[in-house]
């Protein structure tokens, strides 16, 4: 495995001034029928001015020579180098990737539609260039591998799994963390590091929303009613405790019951009550 080095270019300024020197003085050789000696300086004009490159901030030049790897200058400016050298321009900017929307099936079996937002930034140039060869779709395929591995090792939600710690729904913060470690896992031998990932799309599979969608509407329900009956018992044995608190009415169990059940019609019903005007008695 080639691990990255650095290499020390030179300034190029100084071979700058010495390319028009040069090339002054082969004008000058001309001029003066001095056809050799003119064309000499003409080549080494042209063999100084070649050796100049520039390397912009966040940017860094893979340096070859005949198929071996010389070094990576990361200094940044104008600067020169053996013209015979080959340099491969390669960014170090952190970039983003807006992963395409996967379906795919999450744990407990549920089709579902995924994608992902991955920032990711090249670390160690020599791999990102003789370890792949094209980091940039290496990148995007293994970021598509790692969106499908996560959504099938953990459920949608905790419908059908309820011992689930982690869910693609609620996990949040945490099956983002997953993520990143699974890429940066996964991209380390290309020199690249994932410094952040995150889930940009989450849904259940067409074929299945709005089934899926029923099940989360009766569960709500369902929930909604619990919480509607406890709190109807709350206040029926409340106004049990207090008429025979204040001593307002004596009841027996049946009147008891009676009023039990009327009290929960009130308070667990979802339409208005009508008011039944009662003239006679329980027993009559």
């Amino acid at each position: 495995m080639v691990q990255e080095k650095n290499f020390k270019a030179m300034s190029g300024y100084a071979f700058i001034a010495l390319s028009l020197a040069c090339l002054t003085a082969a004008i000058v050789s001309f001029v003066f029928s001095q056809f050799l000696a003119g064309a000499l300086l003409v080549v080494l004009f042209l063999f100084v001015i070649s050796g100049l490159f520039i390397v912009n901030p966040n940017e860094a030049k893979v340096v070859l020579l005949f198929g071996k790897y010389m070094g990576t200058v990361k200094d940044n400016g104008l600067l020169w180098s053996n013209p015979l050298f080959l340099r491969k321009l390669i960014s170090l900017r952190a970039r983003n990737l807006n992963g395409h929307m996967l379906k795919v099936n999450d744990k407990v079996g549920n089709p579902i539609d995924i994608a992902a937002v991955i920032v990711w930034n090249v670390t160690d140039t020599a791999k990102a260039i003789f370890e792949v060869s094209d980091y940039n779709q290496f990148v995007s395929i293994q970021s598509e591998a790692a969106v499908r591995h996560l959504a099938g090792s953990c459920p949608y939600d905790n419908f059908e799994d309820d011992h689930a710690t982690i869910t693609l729904r609620g996990g949040g913060d945490e099956v983002n963390e997953l993520l990143v470690k699974e890429l940066n896992e996964r991209l380390a031998q290309a020199g690249i590091v994932v410094s952040e990932a995150r889930i940009s799309h989450l849904a259940y599979a067409t074929e299945i929303a709005h089934t899926m969608l029923q099940r989360q509407q009766a569960t709500a329900i369902i929930a909604a009613r619990k919480q509607i009956v406890e709190g109807a018992v709350g206040m029926v044995e409340m106004a049990l405790a207090r008429l025979s608190e204040k001593k307002i009415v004596e009841l027996d169990e049946e009147r008891k019951a009676a009023m039990v059940s009327n009290l929960l019609v009130v308070l667990c019903g979802d339409r208005n009550v009508q008011p039944v005007v009662n003239t006679g008695t329980l027993y009559h």
